[in-house]
């Protein structure tokens, strides 16, 4: 694929402190437009700036809308990698089959990804836990009311110099299982990383965060009792020593962390099953102390341990409300693996040089 550049004449001042997660952003971002009958075209890398759609654009009107997250990570020797992106690309296009958008070859959202990080490579962060968190996402632009075939498209990735995701840190968060919205049903658009998933949440989103809690813990949708995720994580629990996981069943996000944790874990020899998990059953496992650790984890956090869970009105408090050894030790490996602190045994890890 042959991309076209044009760099800024006017570099944004670079932040240095108080990043927070997806308040900045780079100079540059990377366009491709889609049209039907041509495919795929005019690939660019331009100065970030806003862009100018019809209001009648699918994506405003139908959500036809679907997007990635992953990071650029600083080493001690200057170099900087990406973390496992083929697995993003994928997605991603697992994603728009089922919003029916234009897929985009692999190896040219790999390619688009690593030229537009080559040439924003001073904007990744070197402080402890910073990242640069690298946004692609597809959305329908043919401006043509009515539901129907999408026949334009833009793909577009922007990048954002990103601190920790959660203002505690690694320190356990709060969280609130949600009893009355539902986020997604089997056979929906749950597994897909589109727009409208993430709209569904906000009600209940806000709710949580009135009572004190940072994030929403999602029920199935159809009986209300099997636990499937939070919004912007896949869960995962240590139970008897055993590290349970909700299985894939449509409804959950199929998460790239989420997947490279289990790699790690039976790597290391730890029993991990993918099943379903019922409210019941967890709260039977914390009232009997057999429920040992609880945390979330997605690329914006890595991994979030959960140090308090509320359900109807009732506050249970998981492993005194701190970090257990399990899930210090794999936000310990993978962070270690995504810096170049530790040797990458997986192969995860694409390295852009200094």
């Amino acid at each position: 694929m042959e991309i076209k550049i044009t760099k800024t004449t006017n570099p944004k001042t670079k932040p240095t402190e108080n990043l927070g997660f997806g308040k900045y952003f780079s100079d540059h971002m990377f366009i491709m437009d889609y049209e039907k009958g041509k495919g795929w075209h005019d690939a660019r890398i331009v100065p970030f700036a806003d862009i100018s759609m019809s209001p009648a654009a699918t994506v405003f009107h139908y959500g036809a809308e679907v997007f990635e997250g992953l990071k650029a990570y600083r080493c001690a020797d200057g170099s900087v990698q990406l973390f496992r992106p083929i697995e993003n690309a994928t997605r991603m296009n697992n994603s728009a089959d089922r919003i029916r958008l234009p897929q985009i070859p692999v190896d040219d959202t790999i390619q688009a990804i690593k030229q537009l990080v080559e040439i924003d490579k001073d904007w990744v962060p070197s402080g402890a836990g910073e990242s640069l968190y690298i946004r692609p996402f597809l959305f329908g632009s043919d401006a043509q009311l009515g539901l129907h075939e999408i026949k334009q498209a833009r793909f577009m990735i922007i990048c954002s110099p990103s601190g920790s995701y959660y203002a505690e840190g690694i320190n356990p968060v709060k969280i609130m299982i949600e009893d009355e919205d539902v986020r997604a049903v089997r056979g929906g658009t749950g597994y897909a990383k589109c727009g409208g998933n993430y709209a569904a949440s906000n009600r209940a989103g806000e709710k949580a965060e009135k009572l004190g809690f940072t994030q929403v813990l999602w029920l199935d949708g159809v009986e209300r009792k099997y636990i499937e995720e939070v919004g912007a994580m896949n869960v995962m629990m240590k139970i008897n020593g055993e590290v349970v996981t909700p299985m894939l069943t449509g409804s959950i996000l199929p998460g790239v962390t989420r997947k490279s944790i289990i790699e790690l874990l039976k790597s290391k020899g730890y029993k991990v099953t993918e099943r379903r998990i019922s409210v019941e059953e967890i709260i039977n496992a914390l009232e009997s102390g057999e429920l040992e650790e609880f945390w979330g984890c997605g690329t914006a956090a890595v991994v979030s341990p959960v140090g308090e869970l509320y359900y109807e009105g009732k506050t249970y408090v998981i492993n005194d409300n701190k970090i257990g050894e399990t899930t210090q030790m794999l936000y310990d490996t993978l962070t270690g693996i995504q810096w170049g602190r530790i040797k990458d045994e997986f192969g995860w890890t694409v390295n852009l040089g200094k």
